[in-house]
């Protein structure tokens, strides 16, 4: 969805225009951003609100460089992305946070064969720590495989985006971005597996 109050291509932004626009982008977008961005990592709900603020600032900022070429949602989602490694990295140099959403790499998808599962309604406790600590292991394989890698799968399989929604955000057709996303995927799992096999062999408490 595009904003009425963002300028055009090469249309510098107002003071006026740019308050308009912050009003627009956290009524239109804040509740998705903030979904996109609690799937991606071990994140509390201040560690979201944080992210949350900075992604919004760095929009409102950014905004003379947006000439509607994608969707504002998917290019909120990649500032997002982005702001949330920042803060994982911030955040692993002092201390590593406990995992809260479950997320696994269990389920197939249509196109690729590899899905992130959604929480289950009512998770048992062994469930919920057993799936926390997957998604540490899946973070882990994922911040190892680096950029663009790690950008195309997030708005991916975070994000939920199209082929064509990540083409018009990276500026990739739609070829591309199938061919980049599968041979990422192959990257991933080939990092993610070791990383997974000490799942295996490591108990869990409850």
């Amino acid at each position: 969805m595009l904003l009425s109050a963002v300028p055009k291509e090469g249309e510098p932004a107002t003071p006026r225009m740019r308050l308009e626009a912050w009003d627009e982008l956290f009524d239109l977008n804040y509740a998705a951003a903030a979904r996109f961005v609690f799937q991606l990592a071990d994140l509390t709900r201040e560690d979201v609100e944080e992210i949350c603020q900075e992604t919004f600032l760095s929009v409102i900022k950014s905004l003379d460089s947006f000439g509607g070429k994608s969707q504002l949602q998917t290019w909120v989602f990649r500032i997002a992305a982005n702001k949330a490694h920042d803060h994982r990295e911030r955040r692993r140099a002092a201390k590593r946070g406990a995992g809260q959403t479950p997320i696994s790499l269990q389920a197939e998808d249509a196109e690729n064969g590899l899905t992130l599962d959604p929480p289950s309604a009512a998770p048992t406790p062994d469930v919920t720590v057993m799936n926390s600590e997957r998604l540490l292991l899946l973070r882990e394989a994922l911040d190892q495989l680096g950029e663009p890698c790690r950008e195309i799968i997030e708005l991916r399989y975070f994000g939920d985006l199209s082929y064509e929604e990540i083409g018009n955000t990276l500026q990739l057709n739609v070829k591309t971005v199938s061919s980049r996303l599968s041979k990422c995927l192959g990257r991933l799992e080939e990092i993610a597996r070791p990383i997974f096999s000490r799942e295996k062999t490591t108990p869990y408490s409850v």
